[in-house]
């Protein structure tokens, strides 16, 4: 092990600090001035640098910016007792492992240091964000080695030579677009135009233009011709997600289209032809919706031609290992940051978690420790909280070894409640505390969305049909 060097004009913090790197048996040096440390790159190198950031001679800012230039893998602890959001947000851009507030806990401090100092034992990760492009991590269409994944590739290879139209279903966040696009590209229409539009997400007065364009002066505020999705498609793929919410009236103009291959402008009165392939997707069961109404039975039809079902996160964990490794490389180069990598304890912890929001919630976890994670290696402290609440609630199951043990947290009404019910040897406990659960969850989303319902479904990443049923179910209408 290299040595720790110390650089602090304070003479009291250079004795605290020689004292506890003593006790904790870690070589160390020790520098009064920046420029006695500069002097001493020279000759050697150490394996952290911990620097204050205020000295007569030298910032702690300048040199780091002097050490990340003629050593841009060493870790720099940034030190200082003017602890402000300028000084830290010039750390973190200046390249600096962490920023160490003073007074700081001596021990956390040695702790810190000791990790650095694995790290730097460990060497820095490949600066793969220097290799790999944004533009190239975009090529990446999908990743999976699963048994389910290959199923949709095979899928994907047997329609590529097809115009047939297909609707892909799925959990939000399953990557229902991605695998729309990579439909596209591996087609006969790959040179045409993608595009894609959200009609859940577009007020239902507008969906009918934005599908179909309008002529000028069709409606107040049609000041000039606008071509719709299907026209600007032409010749490609037109993805229309969340299918399942389209209002029943465009559900009857869509039908005629796919049925005739012709369509009219709003306003318009001259047939147009359709070239565009269609690929519809939703969270929703359109049987389900069907069965209630709510979805024309032979729209549906047309468009389930090809059915694919895409599988949640939590059904292909042999995936998560390459699809975060892929996430935080891509984060890496469009942030332009060094490149982070997961240790092997923290990928356990998230195999474990079950991603409710699938692939997008893994995409999103990588972007937030591609920015807030401390250093290039990634260990579970780092996660977020709701991992690190997960990793707790295991091992607290695993440790109890059969032994019933108190949670912590906003568990402990529902653990005094599930006593409560067992000593009153309450018949199906079970059944009654999942149904209070659910009303609970049902009311809050509710409540929380102002009684919109599509919306309270998004935010608890289940189908508005799910969402329905469970409040008839639950007496919640």
């Amino acid at each position: 092990m290299r040595q720790i060097w110390v650089v602090d004009d304070d003479r009291s913090i250079r004795w605290v600090l020689e004292k506890a790197l003593t006790r904790a048996q870690m070589p160390f040096r020790l520098f009064e001035s920046a420029a006695d440390v500069v002097k001493a790159f020279e000759s050697d190198t150490p394996s952290v640098l911990l620097s204050d950031i205020r000295m007569h001679d030298m910032s702690g800012l300048d040199l780091l910016a002097f050490v990340k230039e003629k050593h841009p893998g060493l870790p720099v602890i940034i030190m200082t007792a003017f602890s402000d959001l300028d000084s830290a947000v010039s750390a973190f851009q200046g390249g600096a492992y962490e920023y160490l507030a003073k007074p700081f806990d001596i021990n956390s401090a040695i702790d810190l240091l000791r990790r650095a100092c694995e790290e730097s034992a460990v060497g820095e990760p490949a600066n793969e964000a220097a290799e790999e492009t944004a533009e190239e991590a975009a090529n990446t269409e999908i990743i999976g080695q699963s048994r389910a994944m290959q199923e949709v590739f095979r899928a994907i290879g047997r329609l590529s030579h097809s115009n047939v139209t297909v609707l892909l279903t799925g959990e939000s966040g399953t990557g229902k677009e991605v695998v729309a696009r990579a439909l596209h590209q591996h087609s006969l229409r790959s040179k045409a135009p993608f595009v894609a539009i959200n009609t859940a997400a577009i007020p239902r007065e507008l969906l009918e233009s934005e599908l179909f364009g309008h002529e000028r002066g069709a409606f107040t505020g049609a000041n000039q011709l606008q071509y719709g999705r299907f026209e600007q498609a032409k010749g490609g793929t037109l993805f229309l997600d969340e299918i399942g919410d389209m209002p029943a009236d465009l559900q009857t103009r869509l039908l005629r289209v796919l049925s005739d291959g012709r369509f009219y402008r709003v306003g318009g009165t001259q047939s147009i032809k359709a070239d565009v392939r269609v690929i519809a997707a939703t969270n929703q069961n359109l049987q389900e919706r069907v069965r209630q109404g709510l979805f024309r039975e032979d729209l549906y039809h047309r468009l389930n031609v090809i059915h694919l079902q895409l599988p949640p996160l939590r059904e292909r964990t042999e995936d998560i290992e390459a699809l975060a490794d892929h996430f935080l490389s891509t984060a890496a180069a469009n942030l332009k940051t060094d490149r982070k990598r997961l240790t092997p304890e923290a990928l356990e912890v998230i195999r474990r978690f079950p991603f409710p929001g699938n692939v997008r919630q893994l995409e999103n976890l990588c972007n937030w420790l591609t920015v807030m994670a401390p250093s290039q290696w990634i260990r579970p402290d780092d996660l977020p909280f709701e991992f690190k609440s997960a990793q707790a609630s295991e091992s607290g199951a695993s440790a109890a070894g059969g032994l019933v043990q108190r949670p912590a947290g906003w568990t402990d009404q529902l653990y005094e409640a599930v006593l409560e019910l067992l000593a009153q040897n309450a018949p199906c406990a079970m059944d009654e505390l999942n149904r209070a659960f659910e009303s609970a969850v049902y009311k809050a989303a509710l409540a929380y969305t102002h009684g919109k319902k599509i919306e309270a479904a998004q935010k608890l990443g289940v189908g508005r049909n799910t969402l329905t049923r469970k409040l008839q179910e639950l007496g919640l209408q």
